[in-house]
């Protein structure tokens, strides 16, 4: 009855003895069973202060696709487990609980994509990495954050181009690029939420600070910052910035390792329009934890399985996608 419980909750529910140190009891299983754990930048700090590696949804496909471990331990949200497991058939992927959706990818089912498609033929179909396989495996290229204006760029200026899922991103790109991409109408629920009101009193408290926007923010936010870019890319220009105040309209969880890179430097997480918390995380990234990472190691499950004839046709995307961002340098 255990394992049914467990299949049904989409995580391994068992009670952790008291005493047991869960970061050392990690480091152990990993290294008994040639495991390696990704994490996202937008993962709880204890997630990432354990994780082997930690980067955006490029790095951690890159890393994925040239890792020599056995199992692969993604700790984000499901499609990172799914890009991850397409890129590696052959290693076992676990994700710490199935349940670490994502709304952006929830907001585009693959059913409805290929009708949209159908509906205007004689498109290039680029899709944001934060999708499902079976949306990747209609694509023609797959995008992140990171290297979507170099990519979008890469095509001929008249070839017709649908964009999805992100109607934010997309508008984004469209507008420091000159294109027309025809987009799908869709959102993230933690990037949709930050209101420029509420950046602009963090202003009047901070009148020296830059301000860093994920382009899956609203156009009205993007055009408050100083700087618009992926999270690794708001990473690096705090890095490189001689400013000593940074307002982050992004998921919170990157404010660990811009800490940890910039101890000399103030970050303040700019709150979601709807809320009086001083932060705006995502709830899904938020599932994954310490106990569950442990006992996902512990008993190897829950297991990303993606459907070969489905895996057959999404890593054709996101090859390209590797090809390209390696010519440019990304």
């Amino acid at each position: 009855m255990r394992k049914e419980e467990w299949l049904k909750k989409g995580y391994v529910d068992e009670a952790i003895p008291e005493g047991v140190n869960l970061k050392a009891e990690i480091k152990r299983l990993c290294k008994e069973k040639n495991a390696v754990i990704l994490g996202h930048f937008y993962q709880a700090d204890e997630i990432q202060e354990i994780a082997d590696f930690i980067g955006d949804s490029l790095a951690l496909a890159q890393w994925a696709a040239k890792t020599d471990a056995d199992i692969i331990v993604m700790c984000g949200v499901h499609f990172m487990g799914e890009t991850a497991k397409i890129l590696c058939p052959d290693k076992k992927v676990l994700i710490p609980d199935l349940n670490a959706g994502c709304s952006l990818a929830d907001s585009c089912p693959a059913d409805k994509l290929a009708e949209f498609i159908e509906a205007n033929p004689g498109h290039t179909v680029i899709s944001y990495v934060n999708t499902s396989a079976a949306v990747k495996a209609l694509t023609d290229v797959v995008v992140t954050s990171t290297n979507a204006k170099q990519i979008v760029e890469s095509f001929p200026e008249d070839q017709k181009i649908i964009f999805g899922p992100d109607k934010n991103l997309g508008n984004y790109i469209n507008a420091i690029t000159g294109r027309n991409m025809l987009l799908w109408d869709g959102a993230c629920h933690v990037h949709e939420k930050f209101s420029v009101e509420k950046i602009l009193e963090l202003k009047k408290q901070y009148p020296d600070a830059a301000v860093l926007v994920h382009p899956e923010c609203k156009g009205a936010v993007a055009k408050l910052a100083d700087k618009v870019a992926s999270t690794a890319g708001l990473l690096k220009y705090a890095m490189g910035s001689e400013k000593k105040d940074f307002i982050v309209a992004t998921e919170s969880g990157i404010l660990y390792e811009m800490r940890k890179k910039c101890p000399d430097k103030h970050f303040i997480p700019a709150p979601p329009e709807d809320s009086t918390c001083a932060c705006n995380e995502c709830n899904f990234m938020r599932l994954n934890t310490l106990g569950k990472l442990y006992n996902t190691l512990k008993y190897e499950w829950p297991e990303v399985k993606v459907e070969p004839g489905i895996a057959e046709k999404a890593i054709i995307p996101i090859q390209r996608m590797l090809e390209i961002s390696s010519k440019l340098g990304l």
